[in-house]
This record gives C-alpha cells, sequence and structure tokens, in this order.
C-alpha cells in the first residue's frame, strides 16, 4: 500500500509513522520546508494528568505507551518519564486534589497527594512556599522542537517514506487507480490513501472539502528561558490547571471558583501555569488561550510577568533571562471533549485535525485508530 500524508506535524509524523512500520510506502507532504506550527511551540508535554476520564484518558494512556516504546527506538525524542507536580497552597486547592485522587481512575493516573517535603523530595528545584502537591507519575516529556526531526530520519532509514517539505496541496483527485494530490509544484502524488493532517490550516483546501468542519483555532502564547542551573525533575503546573482541565470538575473545583477567584490577569488570558524543562536546562512556559477572531497579533508582556511571578513563587529563586518569546496556534475540536475529527472527505481521503491541546499527548494512539481503521 503507498500511503500520502498531508502535514508534517506530531499528528501527521503519527500517521507516517504507523504506516511506515506496518510496511506500507510513505508520501509525506508538507508546505513549510520543515514544520512550524504548533507541534513545535508546545511544551512536549506528555499530559496525562488532567485528561478527561473515558476514551480521551484511554488515548492518553495508550499514546504515553507509546511514545516510551518509539522513544527506545528513537533516542533523540528526549522521551522521559518526569511525571508532574501541582504545587497547592489553600485548603481549597488540597480539596480539589483530594477529588481527584478519590476518583475510580486515579491509580491509572498516578495521582497522589504528597506533603510539601515529599514534592521537595521528588524536584528539589522547588523551595518556594507551598503546603502540598498534586503528583502525576504518568505524565512525561519529549523535545518538541527536535522530536519531528528524529522521527523523520528514523522513517527515512526504513527505505519505505518520502519526505516532500516546501509543498503546498492544492487539489485532490479520486480515480479508478485511486486517489491522488497535486502540489503547487504542479507534481501528482497517486496513492492508495490520502490523510490530511493539516493542524490550523483550516482555509483553502481543506474549507472546500469540509465546509462544515466542526473545528475552531486557538491561539498561544509562550517563552522559554536560559538553562536553570539545576535540574528541574518533574514538570510543574498551578492550581489555575485545575480550571483549564477536564479531569478537575467536582464539587471541590465548584467551591475552589466560587471561593479562591483566580487572578483578573490570568482570568483575562484564560492562564495556567504549565513548566517542563529541556534537554538544555532551559524552562518551556506558558500560557495563555484566546478563542476569538480575530487573534490578535501582538504578543503581551503581561501574562509573562504573571507567569514570571508564580513560576519564581515556586521555586524561591529568580527565574533566569527569559530567551525566546513566541505565540503558536492549533486547532480544536469545537465539542472539546471530542479526542479529535477524523472525516472522510472523498474517496480513501482522510481529514484528521482538532486535537487542540491533546495533540503532542495523544497524537500516536490518534495514529494508530486511524490506521486500523482504513485498514492499514
Amino acid at each position: 500500500m503507498r500511503v500520502i500524508v498531508v502535514g508534517a506535524g506530531v499528528v501527521g509524523t503519527m500517521h507516517a509513522w504507523h504506516a511506515v512500520h506496518r510496511g506500507h510506502e510513505v508520501v509525506h507532504i508538507e508546505r513549510e520546508t520543515q514544520p512550524r506550527g504548533a507541534s513545535l511551540r508546545n511544551f512536549g508535554q506528555i499530559w496525562v494528568s488532567g485528561r478527561a476520564g473515558g476514551e480521551e484518558l484511554e488515548t492518553a494512556l495508550r499514546a504515553r505507551a507509546q511514545w516510551e516504546g518509539i522513544g527506545e527506538r528513537v533516542p533523540r525524542l528526549g522521551f522521559r518519564p518526569n511525571g508532574s507536580l501541582t504545587p497547592l497552597r489553600t485548603e481549597l486547592e488540597v480539596a480539589v486534589a483530594e477529588a481527584a485522587v478519590a476518583r475510580a481512575d486515579a491509580d491509572a493516573r498516578g495521582y497522589r497527594i504528597v506533603t510539601a517535603a515529599g514534592a521537595r523530595a521528588l524536584n528539589p528545584a522547588l523551595r518556594g512556599d507551598f503546603t502540598a502537591a498534586l503528583w502525576c507519575e504518568r505524565d512525561a516529556a519529549v523535545e518538541p522542537r527536535t522530536a519531528q526531526l528524529a522521527l523523520q530520519e528514523a522513517l527515512l532509514a526504513s527505505g519505505r517514506y518520502t519526505f516532500l517539505g516546501g509543498r503546498e496541496v492544492r487539489d485532490v483527485t479520486e480515480g479508478p487507480s485511486g486517489p491522488a494530490v497535486r502540489d503547487d509544484h504542479g507534481d501528482t502524488h497517486r496513492g492508495d490513501g490520502v490523510v490530511l493532517c493539516t493542524g490550523a490550516w483550516l482555509g483553502g483546501l481543506v474549507r472546500e472539502l469540509a465546509p462544515d468542519l466542526p473545528v475552531r483555532r486557538v491561539r498561544l502564547q509562550m517563552m522559554q528561558t536560559a538553562p536553570l542551573g539545576e535540574p528541574l525533575t518533574t514538570s510543574l503546573a498551578d492550581a489555575d490547571s485545575f480550571r483549564y482541565y477536564p479531569a478537575y470538575a467536582s464539587e471541590a473545583l465548584d467551591a475552589l471558583n466560587a471561593g479562591q477567584a483566580q487572578d483578573p490577569l490570568a482570568a483575562a488570558h484564560r492562564m495556567q501555569l504549565l513548566m517542563v524543562q529541556r534537554a538544555d536546562g532551559g524552562l518551556t512556559i506558558g500560557d495563555t488561550h484566546e478563542y476569538e477572531h480575530p487573534f490578535a497579533f501582538d504578543v503581551l508582556e503581561e501574562p509573562y510577568d504573571h507567569l514570571v511571578r508564580v513560576v519564581e513563587s515556586f521555586l524561591g529563586r529568580p527565574l533566569p533571562r527569559v530567551e525566546r518569546r513566541w505565540a503558536g496556534v492549533y486547532a480544536q475540536c469545537t465539542d472539546t471533549s471530542r479526542v479529535v475529527h477524523r472525516e472522510q472527505v472523498r474517496d480513501g481521503v482522510w481529514l484528521v485535525t482538532g486535537p487542540g491541546g491533546r495533540g503532542m499527548t495523544c497524537s500516536p494512539a490518534i495514529a494508530e485508530k486511524t490506521a486500523n481503521e482504513l485498514g492499514w
């Protein structure tokens, strides 16, 4: 079988990975010379802790196991099972964590409440003021800026993978010999199946193929610091993440929202703190969420100032110099309870998009399900 994959972000690359490792030939087309979208602009987190129960959690756990296996084959992914800590300061925050630990699926997530001393034993860099923390053992991380390149190199070594960068797909056709795509170089690529994993590109050809696509775009701001100078042994979140992730929905969360107002700046920008240490020792820190179009084109300083204050309060020390700031856009299903939108848009042609902030976490399992449904 010859599979055409359009889009070289993490979702497209994982579709290529599954096709190649099931013995098929893959032609992988990307409109940039190399991917530059949300798959590189994220935390690199394999984030099990906050996922909704049921299909979403099952997908995340399946994907987490796959990331670990792929990481063993491709060490440059930088896979590490580092877990995460969410430091807690108030009784209301602790109550939300206790409700999470009481979930029927808490063991699958590796949830546990630890004392401040226990948190510092797991992550000695946390020298700030907090009373307890929620530990999630199943969270993990990879290196987002290099992961896709590392996977491409491994795929090229198979001899069944061709990467074509700097080509935008302009048309999709059907015929007796199977579907085909035409790129803006005028070349036509025929295969037995086509999978469009176009990320936040929802206009143009995508709109023509799926005019009523139930997917929206979301903009975020993030930053990265110089090396911390010491290991940050776990990923880190703050209690605002309880307001953002569906796993924490509970009466205790309702009480937190009613009794402990979110910082007005954080509320205005729909913020939470997430932080991961990179292989070079720097810290990737974010993020904001903007849902209303048209998106601002400015990168605003106030949200970064807020994140710096929160991080420094947990570390108990000044943050290293911020070296990079950026904005990114990802595609999210308008029904946020859905893991991804998967739609057949022509005979033999499938569109897979809209995982939202779950893309990095869930992409291996999303691609595996596509491969299974298409009979690869």
